[in-house]
């Protein structure tokens, strides 16, 4: 059985680790087996539950399991084999040796491994429940892209039927790779692939976490933005550090965070918002995680509770009399924040800074794009025979949809001011 996925992330200090460490005692302590790995090089999540986990795995308490991942476990080995075929053509075109061991050093060494350890976790069916305490939101989001990226980069590596031809490599000048570059390769785009299936599986969703600030809140909503052009789910928002009504001094700090509240209410509608209150004291040890969790008015991870909260997919394909239309959402974004590209069955996505690259489906695949808008939080890109061919009036209709889409945006951020 797959186990319930859940990555928690949010900007730095917003209290993610501990979020993340008090949902797994919750879920433990109601019967789910349950792991909490941290990717975050911080080495936060063992002084969260009092645990330490410099020496691996550790079980906290009946039913918890933590651990960190630190360092590329198990990637030196296969990577050496691929290394070695990369010196090797430097060396044949007069590279220094030192300047090449350093260019065909691992990149992204300690994202792969942590990666390849969830898959490993999640494929070892011991748990009901994996949280994954990710590092701040731009690592988080440079992790949860590498999937599509190296997979692809991957695919590109493989020749068709996994075999070279040799006429063609000595054609090109460069000798073939032996086999056992190429079952290194194959490897790592299977992994790849099947962790890009298993993050997006139903039971695997993202928890924001934020505190009720605007500058923080902000950065939540991008991050929302960014995590639905990748197809992850968004499951619920907490908000850490809410102060309890009061005392007079803490009267400016109560009307500031009603306003904040109010604002994530309004930017994450139709997910649930968990606040959780800024306690008298740090919430250390597994008793006081459970007690923070207590606060979370229903969200927890029991396993009769692991469905997404979207009615329909992040991204859908749909038939349409005069072709196929592609939709993603992407929310809080315009159409001027949006540029498109297209590289043989890929589709290049450009979106506010973040770039995905979405390989099209086989009926998609042979038709170009005629026409491409936002519409109500989605990306529409509209696919057909002429697509490449369209006409002049085809061209004003997109140009119209842009400009309308952009006032729209503009005159909903004058609302919102």
């Amino acid at each position: 059985m797959i186990p319930r996925i859940l990555l928690c992330t949010g900007k730095g200090g917003v209290g993610k680790t501990t979020t993340a460490a008090a949902l797994g005692v919750d879920a433990a302590r109601q019967g789910s087996r349950t792991l909490v790995m941290s990717t975050d090089g911080a080495h936060s999540l063992g002084d969260a539950l009092a645990a330490d986990l410099h020496a691996g795995p550790v079980e906290v308490e009946p039913g918890l399991t933590a651990e960190h991942v630190s360092a590329a476990h198990g990637l030196s080995e296969s990577w050496r084999v691929v290394q070695n075929y990369l010196l090797g053509l430097l060396a044949d075109v007069g590279v220094d040796p030192a300047v090449a061991e350093e260019l065909t050093s691992l990149p992204g060494a300690d994202e792969i491994a942590a990666l390849v350890t969830l898959r490993e976790r999640v494929r070892a069916e011991k748990w009901d429940v994996i949280i994954v305490d990710c590092a701040p939101t731009a690592e988080t989001l440079r992790l949860l892209a590498l999937p599509d990226s190296l997979s692809w980069h991957l695919r590109r590596w493989l020749p068709e039927g996994s075999t070279w031809r040799p006429a063609a490599a000595a054609a090109l000048g460069f000798p073939v790779p032996g086999p056992e570059v190429l079952h290194a390769i194959t490897r790592w785009h299977t992994q790849m692939t099947d962790l890009k299936q298993l993050l997006r599986l139903p039971g695997s969703t993202v928890r924001l976490v934020t505190t009720p600030e605007r500058v923080v809140i902000a950065e939540a909503r991008r991050t929302w933005t960014s995590l639905s052009l990748f197809g992850f789910e968004v499951d619920a928002v907490h908000v850490n550090r809410v102060f309890p009504a009061g005392a007079d001094w803490l009267a400016g700090w109560n009307q500031a965070q009603a306003q904040g509240l109010r604002e994530v209410h309004e930017s994450f509608s139709g997910i649930p918002v968990v606040p959780m209150p800024y306690l008298p004291a740090e919430p250390i040890g597994a008793d006081a995680l459970a007690e923070l969790a207590a606060t979370c008015d229903g969200v927890r991870l029991l396993p009769s509770e692991l469905t997404r909260t979207a009615d329909t997919p992040a991204l859908q394909v749909e038939q349409t009399p005069a072709g196929y239309t592609l939709r993603l959402r992407v929310p809080f974004v315009s159409a001027a924040q949006v540029s498109l590209g297209r590289r043989g069955d890929d589709l290049l996505i450009d979106v506010a800074g973040q770039h995905r690259v979405v390989t099209l489906p086989a009926a998609l695949a042979p038709l170009g794009v005629c026409g491409a808008g936002v519409r109500e939080g989605h990306l529409v890109v509209r696919f057909g025979r002429d697509g490449d061919n369209r006409d002049r009036d085809n061209q004003d209709h997109d140009n119209r949809d842009r400009d309308n889409q952009d006032r729209d945006s503009q005159n909903r951020d004058k609302a919102t001011a």
